[in-house]
């Protein structure tokens, strides 16, 4: 992130915008091309930009701000390395794997490699948003959604980079989006 938006950025978290920034100087082509597949789908979006976040207190600040839920996006993946997972979860539960390994038929999860993450979502550590279910265009990601989020009316998520986030309908992710992006969510229940 460029200076200037870092400035804006720590200035400016309590501002909300709707839809993209009109100058994209020094933002990553990963964070712009969200904008544009949204765009493209008519998908309507409120945006805040800040200083990097990695941890869901600071990931409460922001849902202050967009006054909506930003999901915790966990990457997971199969002992074997052979199923990978995206998990959508309300960022005040905490996680267990076993209280998802025998909803969805996996013996064992833990969390995937950066690596794996970069490879299929085209996204890093931290900035883990449903966003890059875009890039994967294999669909070797299968989307786990716990089912608190969907009955919200909106959501909050990065746009796979970690100094913006984004506030959606729930229902143009799910109706829209997602079969835009060629991923049928499975909803799972964590207590």
């Amino acid at each position: 992130m460029s200076l200037k938006m870092q400035k804006e950025s720590e200035t400016d978290m309590s501002s909300i915008m709707n839809g993209r920034p009109e100058d994209t100087t020094g933002r990553e082509q990963r964070e712009i091309a969200v904008y544009d597949l949204l765009d493209r789908l008519g998908i309507p979006y409120e945006r805040t930009d800040h200083a990097p976040v990695d941890t869901m207190e600071a990931c409460n600040e922001i849902d202050a701000v967009l006054g909506t839920l930003i999901c915790k996006s966990l990457f997971l993946c199969s002992r074997q390395k052979t199923d990978f997972y995206l998990l959508m979860m309300p960022g005040d539960k905490p996680f267990k794997t076993k209280d998802l390994t025998h909803q969805i038929g996996c013996s064992r999860l833990s969390f995937a490699d950066a690596s794996y993450m970069e490879e299929f979502l085209h996204i890093r550590p931290g900035a883990v948003s449903i966003m890059g279910l875009m890039n994967d265009k294999e669909n070797r990601v299968k989307l786990l959604i716990d089912r608190p989020v969907i009955e919200q009316e909106t959501l909050g998520c990065h746009p796979c980079v970690s100094t913006s986030s984004l506030k959606l309908k729930t229902a143009d992710v799910l109706d829209i989006y997602l079969p835009a992006v060629h991923h049928d969510p499975v909803i799972v229940d964590l207590p």
